[in-house]
């Protein structure tokens, strides 16, 4: 039988990169995390850390008990308030994804606040990749994320659905119009959104249509490409959702790429144990509408 004070070292290691990081979060010295790490290890019949650099590694067997590891840390914890009338939500932490945009965020916060206002929660940031390994890894709980693009590893609850559109100034000259066809788009300057989950399609429909557009700005922040293009610095391809002040949001002629974004659970296991999470409740609730 393996005692839950040793997971408990286990994962402050993991969250924490180093035994000296992870003692204190544990609020013991670090000889003593280092022998429970080391009885951990007798139990499992394996190393679960490759200690041969300054920050730890997980090997491969260390991967393996990661999940099951937050899996039973997270249900102690509920057994633990159930058993003592505890209806405080446990802490959940949410991975978002970075080509989501904060004002989609704005509604489920607010309504997780007024409804459950003492509701704990931590937000990551991340693209993709990061979203996945992080849920995998069981470093965040649930992830807004994109569906249908993880090969079934995850649970996803579907959120909505949008396509790509083009993001002008409002001082275009064709900001009026609702589609603009790749060849009108020649001699515009173009914003290069490096963390765009559609960028290599992107860049190949101007290209098929024989149009090589000059590059004005390559960034990872949304806001800066949103507040060049209202400013006249270029033009972007970008969610549908997305908006900002003097900037106008027509079709790219023939460009019908789709995207789902959900929430994605490690498993049905934790899905069902954090549906009922406020913050989940308030992104199906206004994510969803």
């Amino acid at each position: 039988m393996i005692d839950r004070y040793l997971l408990r070292y286990f994962l402050a290691v993991v969250d924490h990169g180093t035994f000296s990081r992870a003692a204190v979060q544990a609020g013991v010295s670090q000889p003593t995390l280092s022998v429970g790490i080391a009885k951990l290890e007798g139990a499992m019949g394996a190393r679960l850390f490759d200690r041969s650099s300054k920050r730890v590694s997980l090997t491969e067997a260390g991967t393996r008990l990661l999940t099951h590891a937050r899996r039973i840390e997270s249900e102690f914890n509920l057994a633990e308030q159930a058993g003592t009338g505890d209806r405080t939500a446990p802490m959940l932490r949410v991975g978002w994804l970075d080509t989501v945009p904060a004002a989609l965020l704005h509604p489920v916060l607010a309504q997780m606040r007024r409804d459950h206002p003492d509701a704990p929660f931590e937000l990551v940031e991340g693209g993709e990749r990061d979203m996945a390994n992080s849920l995998q890894r069981g470093r965040i709980d649930v992830a807004v994320s994109l569906a249908q693009r993880n090969g079934g590893r995850f649970v996803e609850q579907p959120l909505f659905s949008e396509g790509y559109a083009l993001a002008i100034s409002s001082a275009h000259p064709l900001a009026g119009e609702q589609q603009i066809d790749v060849e009108a788009l020649a001699d515009n300057p173009v914003i290069v959104r490096r963390h765009c989950e559609i960028l290599s399609l992107g860049s190949r429909h101007f290209t098929t249509h024989g149009v090589r557009p000059r590059f004005s700005l390559r960034s990872t922040q949304d806001e800066r490409v949103l507040a060049t293009v209202a400013a006249g610095g270029g033009l972007a391809l970008m969610p549908e959702c997305y908006r900002w002040p003097g900037v106008a949001r027509p079709r790219l002629a023939g460009f019908d790429v789709m995207r789902s974004v959900a929430l994605l659970f490690a498993d049905e296991q934790r899905q069902a144990a954090l549906v009922r999470h406020p913050f989940i409740q308030a992104a199906i609730d206004t994510l969803s509408a």
